[in-house]
């Protein structure tokens, strides 16, 4: 089904998106799924997901959406059959959850406290040894070399099994490179390359960003990690308060890095940490003097390019696509506007609530809407007040002011009160980096998942697939091997159907032409929330 806008919006009066925010168990072996529809001959191989999968550790709750301790799944397609097996991730976080039966590790939104079964002494010296960071992986996975790695946002990653979801062992990025964490969207070049940025201690102690390269699988099959780098190295618009970073922008020359009002207090994160019980969130603060700061360096050798971009403030998480055209940058983004944090309303309190308390928090959330920016390469002091963009299929703009800056307006490309286009996804191998048409969604309705959509960046035309009382994950797109246009293939899907009494939920696969369904590959047992995932062979 399709339309041009979103022209309405189902309703949630049964509150059955609180289901996808339960505890569930890990799976002994694989179970097979019921198929409806014909899976496409040359579809085989797995899609792999993670997300939070427990949500609280005995009596103890886990407060925040990306507290949850990260459970893998994976549906595996071969010869038209399906079978869905899932296990928890056995990171440090969950093991010791599991060994002492209470939350162990503090968490994004949930602090861990000392045991309280210790005397007052050990308790005591517990509570200043300091931040033990988290390993829950429950963001994504991607691989690396010949190898698959779930991540969250710190500095650890975890290498797992694809095959049989068995945990491998968890690698401390500080060990090869100079950053205090990095991002769960890196971006991989058809070689293998691996890129990615984290915020890091530049000169004399103050923040900067690294962006961080990791070479292919090599040949004398030693690990890439070994010999990753720091390619290049973007300032921070405030000495000790990074930006958090979600994801960033690459296209065939440049890397692109949006810096957005929501700051990281180092000092407070440093501090507050081992005196009294804090945790990620708490450390997060709005500048609302900022805006938004755009940065550009080259790839290729790396380098910062000093041109100082505005714009007004918003919250990024993900970049859609960005690509160079006639001696300009266009950068499609996910947007949320303002400078208060979206993540301020995923507490797991709030999305659990009814619908209509649902309601009622997104409308004082930041509204969102996809926007394309685009940023002149070649900025000449002189053309102050006269728009630099002269791209004839884009209304961005860009101004040159007096005190140098440059200030961005962007073109809208969607916009719907609170219905977002979020989890972005795109014909990444063939069009990453570059001028392309179509890019893929999953539709929040009020932060609830309840729809899948497509949108022509050119046209601005929308198509959208939704069931009632149905709530999706996004969608991954997977090109047909003989395919000749950009949408030629399918979207890959995990769907939940709470009310249901047999098998609520499935895999659905759709046509990523025109969102009419292929085949869905139903299960009997419940799926709580995923994030983020990839088709692997």
């Amino acid at each position: 089904m399709w339309t041009s806008v979103f022209i309405y919006s189902i309703e949630h009066p049964a509150g059955g998106y609180k289901k996808i925010f339960e505890s569930c168990e890990e799976l002994a072996e694989p179970i097979p799924a019921h198929v409806s529809g014909k899976i496409p001959a040359w579809l085989t191989g797995s899609l792999l997901r993670v997300g939070p999968g427990l949500f609280e550790i005995g009596d103890e709750p886990f407060y925040h959406l990306f507290d949850g301790q990260a459970l893998m799944h994976k549906f595996d397609l071969k010869d038209g059959h399906v079978t869905y097996y899932r296990r928890f991730i056995r990171t440090d976080a969950y093991v010791r959850a599991m060994a002492e039966k209470r939350i162990v590790i503090t968490e994004f939104g949930t602090t861990a406290y000392p045991d309280p079964c210790k005397n007052i002494f050990s308790r005591f010296f517990t509570y200043f040894q300091g931040i033990e960071v988290t390993d829950n992986c429950l963001v994504n996975i991607y691989p690396i070399g010949e190898d698959f790695y779930a991540c969250t946002e710190t500095n650890y990653i975890t290498k797992v099994d694809p095959d049989t979801l068995e945990t491998i062992k968890k690698v401390d990025l500080c060990n090869y490179l100079s950053v205090n964490g990095v991002t769960a969207h890196p971006h991989t070049e058809p070689d293998g390359t691996v890129y990615n940025i984290g915020n890091c201690f530049g000169k004399n102690m103050s923040l900067a960003y690294n962006i961080v390269k990791i070479p292919p699988p090599q040949d004398d099959k030693s690990d890439p990690i070994e010999k990753s780098k720091v390619l290049v190295q973007f300032p921070s618009s405030e000495r000790f308060k990074p930006s958090y970073v979600h994801s960033f922008g690459m296209t065939e020359n440049y890397f692109v890095f949006v810096e957005t009002p929501v700051k990281i207090n180092l000092l407070k994160f440093l501090t507050s940490w081992s005196i009294r019980g804090t945790n990620y969130m708490d450390c997060f603060e709005s500048n609302d003097k900022m805006g938004t700061w755009f940065h550009l360096a080259t790839k290729n050798p790396g380098e910062y390019i000093d041109h100082k971009f505005r714009t007004s403030a918003f919250n990024l998480f993900h970049h859609i696509n960005c690509y160079e055209d006639q001696g300009f940058i266009v950068v499609d983004l996910c947007t949320w506007k303002g400078h208060d944090f979206v993540y301020n309303y995923l507490y797991l309190a709030n999305m659990r609530q009814n619908w209509e308390e649902v309601k009622k928090a997104a409308m004082r959330a930041p509204q969102p809407e996809v926007r394309r920016y685009v940023l002149p390469l070649d900025i000449n002091r002189e053309e102050q007040g006269k728009n630099l963009v002269s791209l004839p299929y884009t209304t961005a703009t860009a101004v040159m002011c007096s005190d140098g800056t440059v200030w961005l307006e962007p073109e809208v490309l969607f916009s719907g009160p609170r219905q977002a286009f979020e989890f972005p996804q795109i014909n990444y191998k063939k069009y990453c980096g570059k001028n392309y048409t179509f890019a893929y969604g999953l539709g929040l309705n009020h932060f609830v998942p309840d729809r899948i959509c497509k949108l022509n960046v050119k046209s601005k035309e929308t198509w959208i697939w939704q069931e009632p009382d149905a709530y999706p994950s996004e969608p991954l797109f997977v090109q047909s091997p003989d395919a000749k246009d950009e949408d030629e293939g399918v979207l890959m899907s995990i769907v939940v159907k709470p009310g249901v009494t047999q098998r609520p939920a499935f895999l659905l696969i759709l046509s990523a032409t025109d969102l009419t369904e292929i085949a869905r590959a139903e299960v009997d047992v419940m799926i709580p929330v995923t994030l983020h995932g990839i088709k692997s062979h």
